[in-house]
C-alpha cells in the first residue's frame, strides 16, 4: 500500500511525514521526493510469532510518498507534470493547516482542502480533455474507437467540469477501460487536520467533515515523539492524552478506506501478515502468496485468530472444530490463518 502525502505550502506536509515515517528530513535547498517504507504494526502478528517461533516474521508494509512541490499551471493548461509523482499511489493523505501560521495566519481549512482538490481535478480535466480530442481525431480518421471508454470519459468530463472530484463517481473510474488513467481526484482520500497541540476537534465544517474521511493529527508534536526514548514517549503521549501514535491511527483510517483486511500464514519457517482487498475470494488470496498456490489450489483450510487464541493451541483448536476446509469461493475473512492445499 503507497499513501502520498499532499497540501498546500505551510500545512506540515514533511512534518506529518517525518511523524508517519519516523524519520528526520535533511534541509536542502531542493525540492525532492520521499518514500519512506515502514512495517505495518499489527499486535496479532507478534502473538502468532511468540507461539509458533518462527525464523522469520514478516509484517505487511506501507509506503509514503511526499512529492517535490506541486502546482497547477492553469495558466497554460498543462497537467502539472509533478502530480505524476503521486499517480501511482493507492490513496491521498490531504493533510490541512488547522494551526496558526507563521506571523499569526489564521487557519483556513476549507478554503485550503478546496485549492488541493481544484488542482487533482484540474489535472484530471486536461487528462480527459486531451484524450477525447484524440479519440475524436481517430473517428474522423476512420479508426475504430472503444466506445465504452469514449461514453465514460465523457461521464468524467461533465463531472470534472462541475467541479466535482472522480472519487465520487467510483462506479464510473473502477471501469477496467479507465484503470491506466489513475485519475488523482479519483483516489480516496483521508483528510488530516494538522491541529495546534492542545486542539482535538475537527473544525467545525460540516460541508467537508460530512462528506470526506477526515481525522485530526498533531504532527508537530508527533514529529517531537520520533526523538524521544520509548519510556519519555509514553509519558508524552500521556500528557497530551494521545493513546496511539498519529502512525497507527493513520493506518488503522487508511486500511478502512481502501477496504483492506489481512490474513495469516503461520509455521516454523514463518508467520506472515498479507494484505488482502475485503472480499477477496481464497483462490484470489492464494495467488497473493505465488501464482501456483492460485494454479494448483486443492482447498485452504482455515482457522480465524480469535478461535486460536480461544483455545490456546493449534492442536486443541483442531479438537475443538474450528478448523474447517473451504474452496475457491470462500471469502477470506480479516485475521483468518490460511494453509493452502494445492498441487501442481
Amino acid at each position: 500500500m503507497k499513501l502520498g502525502i499532499i497540501g498546500c505550502p505551510g500545512s506540515g506536509t514533511s512534518t506529518v511525514f517525518e511523524a508517519l515515517t519516523q524519520t528526520v528530513l535533511q534541509v536542502s535547498g531542493k525540492s525532492e521526493m520521499r518514500v519512506g517504507t515502514l512495517r505495518v504494526p499489527d499486535a496479532r502478528v507478534d502473538i502468532l510469532s511468540g507461539m509458533y517461533h518462527p525464523r522469520k516474521t514478516i509484517y505487511t508494509q506501507i509506503e509514503y510518498l511526499l512529492p517535490g512541490k506541486i502546482s497547477a499551471k492553469k495558466e497554460t493548461g498543462k497537467d502539472p507534470s509533478s502530480w505524476s509523482q503521486v499517480r501511482d499511489c493507492d490513496a491521498i493523505l490531504h493533510v490541512v493547516r488547522n494551526f496558526i501560521g507563521t506571523g499569526g495566519e489564521v487557519p483556513r481549512p476549507l478554503s485550503d482542502f478546496q485549492t488541493t482538490d481544484q488542482e487533482m481535478i484540474l489535472s484530471d480535466l486536461v487528462a480527459v480533455e486531451k484524450r477525447l480530442e484524440r479519440l475524436e481525431n481517430d473517428k474522423k480518421r476512420g479508426k475504430k474507437t472503444d466506445m465504452e471508454e469514449q461514453l465514460l470519459l465523457q461521464q468524467c468530463l461533465k463531472h470534472l467540469e462541475n467541479e466535482i472530484p472522480l472519487r465520487k463517481f467510483s462506479e464510473i473510474t473502477s471501469a477496467p477501460v479507465l484503470r491506466g488513467f489513475a485519475f488523482m481526484s479519483a483516489k480516496p482520500v483521508l483528510v488530516l487536520f494538522n491541529n495546534m497541540d492542545d486542539d482535538d476537534v475537527l473544525p467545525d465544517i460540516p460541508s467537508l467533515t460530512s462528506k470526506e474521511t477526515c481525522m485530526v493529527i498533531k504532527a508537530k508534536l508527533e514529529q517531537e515523539l520520533i526523538q524521544m526514548s520509548e519510556e519519555e514517549a509514553k509519558e508524552f503521549l500521556s500528557e497530551f492524552n494521545i493513546t496511539a501514535s498519529a502512525m497507527d491511527r493513520v493506518i488503522q483510517q487508511s486500511y478502512a478506506l481502501l477496504g483492506l483486511i489481512s490474513f495469516f500464514t503461520v509455521g516454523e519457517d514463518e508467520v506472515r501478515a498479507w494484505t488482502i482487498q475485503k472480499g477477496t475470494s481464497a483462490l484470489d488470496a492464494a495467488e497473493v502468496i505465488h501464482s501456483d498456490i492460485k494454479k494448483g489450489f486443492i482447498r485452504a483450510e482455515i482457522l480465524s485468530y480469535t478461535d486460536l487464541i480461544a483455545a490456546g493451541t493449534q492442536a486443541e483448536a483442531r479438537k475443538r472444530g474450528t478448523f474447517r476446509l473451504e474452496g475457491k469461493t470462500y471469502e477470506v475473512k480479516d485475521g483468518d490463518i490460511i494453509n493452502f492445499r494445492f498441487n501442481v
